[in-house]
């Protein structure tokens, strides 16, 4: 038999690499990023240096304590996108020390504690955004009315390192969440149509032009550049649909059973960070499972978990602590759910072969 061509496994080779994979999530990111800076203007921006620039500090600064090279790590772009999303999910006009210190906690402790990139157990920008809301609930709950780059109301170069390096005031630009006043509006009694008549309208908050999270608000340009990635097959739309199905199916449930109580499906998926996280948090891919049903399963739980906390609990927003907790259940997901092993059926059993059943007749 002649054995020349024969070569050792795997045989199944993935094109491009992980910094390839990043480069491209990076790249879906960049219209909601740069519409957040426009609205949001140069305290964003300047956030936004900060936390990237502290996220591939610590990393270097890890990867020198383990004594691991730092190029091949330092640039795959693992370090720059963790830092990326941490940014999108603060507010905007954040001090500088939040970004530095969510940086430290993304990197640092959500994933070379764990042994590095790929060991990880928690997704480490959502580690270090519940981390931060817990830790400093005032400077993590600031929020900012829209104060467009260049125009005449929004602050200048000098007062925005002043807001973010400094002590500068916010109260001028203060303002709230849709989805915070939602939830005040009905610890107070009021109906959520006497508070949505007021102060959201789905539209603007499609578009994004609304106070939130620096990447946040627009839902559309985070739902093309979802789309975007699942058409360049970087992920599958188990996990987004199964998130957002859930999300929707439980609010139109209890919107239909007491509108005076619960708002439709339409707010929540329109208001918080559930697109960003169904599309581009969720989806990572060393906390989430490795099987299709894996992941309808860890996306459903993630919905249901957004939708109680949002609902039930303490914070408006769920999906930080929603991921987390979904993130901590994958090792059982995946411990139940195996995906089928090739050549064999899903109870490991071998697949009998078709050219042996041939020769048996």
């Amino acid at each position: 038999m002649n054995t020349r061509n024969l070569q050792s496994g795997p045989f199944a080779r993935a094109e491009g690499g992980v910094g390839d994979l990043m480069r491209l999530v990076m790249l879906a990111l960049a219209p909601a990023t740069g519409f957040g800076l426009l609205i949001f203007g140069w305290p964003a921006l300047l956030l936004l240096i900060v936390t990237l620039t502290s996220a591939l500090a610590f990393e270097a600064l890890s990867l020198k304590l383990a004594g691991k090279p730092l190029r091949p790590t330092l640039w795959d772009g693992s370090a720059l996108l963790s830092g990326w999303l941490l940014a999108l999910s603060l507010p905007p006009w954040a001090p500088w020390w939040i970004g530095c210190f969510g940086a430290f906690i993304a990197i640092a402790l959500g994933k070379h504690v764990y042994g590095g990139l790929g060991q990880n157990l928690f997704n480490p920008a959502m580690l270090a955004r519940v981390t931060l809301l817990v830790s400093f609930p005032l400077e993590m709950t600031q929020w900012v009315e829209p104060a467009p780059l260049l125009f005449p109301h929004s602050p200048g170069l000098l007062e925005s390192f002043r807001i973010v390096f400094g002590h500068a005031p916010i109260d001028a630009y203060g303002g709230a969440t849709a989805i915070g006043l939602m939830k005040t509006g009905l610890t107070q009694g009021h109906s959520p149509a006497e508070t949505l008549a007021e102060h959201f309208s789905l539209i603007p908050a499609l578009i994004g032009y609304t106070g939130g999270s620096l990447g946040e608000t627009s839902e559309l340009l985070i739902l093309a550049g979802g789309v975007w990635l699942l058409h360049r097959k970087v992920i599958t739309w188990h996990i987004p649909v199964s998130l957002l199905g859930t999300v929707f199916v439980l609010a139109a449930f209890a919107h239909l059973a007491n509108g005076e109580r619960y708002p439709g499906p339409l707010f929540h998926l329109a208001s918080g960070g559930v697109m960003l996280t169904a599309f581009f948090i969720a989806t990572d891919y060393v906390t989430s499972p490795n099987s299709r049903t894996g992941q309808l399963i860890f996306g459903a739980g993630c919905g249901l978990l957004i939708y109680v906390i949002r609902t039930f609990g303490g914070y408006p927003e769920g999906a930080g602590f929603a991921v987390l907790l979904m993130n901590a259940a994958t090792p059982l997901i995946d411990y139940y759910v195996k995906p089928r092993i090739y050549g064999r059926d899903r109870k490991g059993r071998p697949l009998e072969l078709e050219n042996s059943r041939h020769d048996r007749r």
